[in-house]
Order: structure tokens, then sequence, then C-alpha cells
């Protein structure tokens, strides 16, 4: 029995054995993975500080450049404005040109039935002095 008991005791040491030796490999293998992990974060780590560092940068870039943009909208400010005066005089050139326009056309209805007449009366007119210097030549002629 006494064999039995001490069996047990060294199936016992050598099971203990056996998990001290697969803990130490899981535990030598979770302290490699943490180390990567720590490297991989110290370059994480450096890497934000560049990017950081390059963003500051870019944003105090961007201030100057808005702040360089409204100063010169401030110089464009008055041409804009000009330029709007001139669209301004255009359109108020063109609404004068559009009432002459219509008062000419209005005026041209109103008497075209006048010019024609009178157009008419220039005809027979003509007529009548022409017909009175052929008659008078035949006259002349007879003579």
């Amino acid at each position: 029995m006494e064999w039995i008991l001490s069996l047990s005791v060294a199936l016992l040491a050598i099971a203990f054995t056996i998990l001290v030796i697969y803990v130490s490999q899981t535990l030598k293998s979770a302290q490699n993975s943490l180390n990567n992990v720590s490297k991989t974060m110290n370059e994480v780590v450096h890497q934000m500080e560049g990017i950081t560092r390059e963003t500051t940068d870019l944003l105090h870039k961007t201030n100057v450049i808005t702040e360089e943009l409204h100063e010169r909208s401030k110089t464009l400010t008055p041409i804009f404005n000009s330029i709007q005066g001139v669209g301004e005089s255009i359109q108020t050139i063109n609404h004068s040109v559009r009432r002459i326009t219509e008062t000419v056309t209005e005026k041209s209805e109103q008497y075209s039935e006048e010019v024609a007449r009178v157009l008419q009366w220039g005809d027979a007119a003509l007529d009548l002095w022409t017909k009175w210097k052929v008659r008078r030549q035949q006259i002349g002629n007879e003579d």
C-alpha cells in the first residue's frame, strides 16, 4: 500500500511538473505578446507625436492662409462693389433703351397711317409735277 502512495505522489509530482512547464510556456508566450504590444504601442505613440506635430503645423499654416484670404478679400470688396455699380448702371441703360424703343415703336405705329398718306400725297404731287413738266416741254416744242 505504501508503494501505491509513493506511486501516486510520483504521478502527482510528474503531473505538477508538466502543468508548471505548460503554464511557464503560456506565460512566456503571453510575455512575448505583451512585449510586442508594448513595442507597437511605443511606435504608435511616436507616430502620433509626429502626426500631432504635423497637424499643429498644418493648422497653423491653414490659419495663416485663412488670415491672408480674409485680408485679400477686404481689398477685393471695393472692386466687387464697383462691378456691382457697373452692373446696376448697365441695367439702368438697358431699361432706358427699352423705354425709348417702346416709345419709338408706339409712335411709329401711331403715325404709320399718316406717313403712308403723306407718301401717297408726295407720290401724287411728284406724278403731277412730272406730268406738268412733260406737258410744258410738249407745249414748248410745238411753238
